[in-house]
């Protein structure tokens, strides 16, 4: 690839269990050799491209979501801001990033939430890394809100479910954003999770009538069938990115000066 190519970054976006597909789009674009100098994510995609952003491969972060037991990250706690207490998620988190700072990954990354006080973007790039993901993926009345950077936090999607225009503010030149939030009418209300987590669903869809992705190339993975608690379903949201990533491949290619090379498939 000639040394003066654009520069590309990669948006991941909120969306819990349909996070998952953020794996297979990783997956993807690394096994064609695609480059990723900056990433910028949201909620699950701030989680999945954090490890990324670490060292971690698609391969492994799919096998660590495939192992992963809810008894292993939800902590209950008496409802006073929020039903989980995130203490054992957070400690799971700082483990596998080794405890580095984000400033310190291998890949530039910056990570959204959302200030609860005041509603404002916080962008973070500095600081644990681990603090960072557990204060985007804090849905509210799910997750306790962290505080941290003397704000209390709370999950991104809020404000930004997909952040693209940080990574093109980073210096992108070619922005790729993954967008899985799918709104389902028809799901099943059985608790107060599919209560909390359906509103913040519709919440989202209606963010995205007033919010464009500003992206160059965006993959909608196909995940409707997924809920949002369902991360069980490692193997349907991995190939559901896998395929909506494969249908750009040649598109990204030809952006990156790419076209001669074969394709991987």
């Amino acid at each position: 690839m000639k040394e003066d190519r654009p520069r590309v970054g990669i948006a991941l976006g909120a969306g819990a269990a349909r996070g998952l597909a953020h794996i297979g789009v990783l997956r993807i674009l690394k096994e064609n050799n695609i480059p990723i100098d900056y990433i910028a994510g949201t909620s699950m995609g701030a989680l999945i491209g954090s490890l990324f952003a670490v060292g971690i491969s698609p391969n492994m972060i799919e096998k660590l979501a495939a192992n992963l037991s809810n008894s292993s990250w939800v902590d209950l706690t008496l409802p006073r801001k929020g039903l989980i207490a995130g203490e054992r998620i957070e400690e799971m988190l700082r483990l596998l990033t080794k405890g580095c700072n984000i400033e310190e990954t291998k890949i530039p990354l910056k990570l959204v939430a959302t200030d609860i006080k005041n509603g404002e973007r916080v962008v973070m790039d500095q600081g644990p890394l681990y603090k960072a993901i557990r204060a985007s993926i804090s849905i509210p009345g799910i997750f306790k809100p962290v505080e941290y950077l003397n704000r209390l936090l709370v999950d991104g999607a809020l404000v930004d479910r997909v952040p693209a225009s940080i990574v093109r503010e980073m210096g992108a030149d070619l922005v790729i954003a993954v967008d899985v939030n799918t709104f389902k009418p028809t799901i099943d209300i059985h608790n107060i999770f599919d209560i909390l987590l359906q509103t913040f669903d519709i919440m989202e869809r209606e963010l995205v009538k007033y919010k464009k992705i500003d992206a160059d190339i965006l993959i909608l993975p196909k995940v409707a069938d997924i809920g949002a608690m369902q991360f069980s379903k490692v193997d349907e949201g991995v190939m559901a990115g896998e395929e909506a990533c494969k249908k750009v491949l040649s598109k990204i290619k030809e952006k990156l000066g790419m076209e001669g090379l074969n394709e991987k498939l």
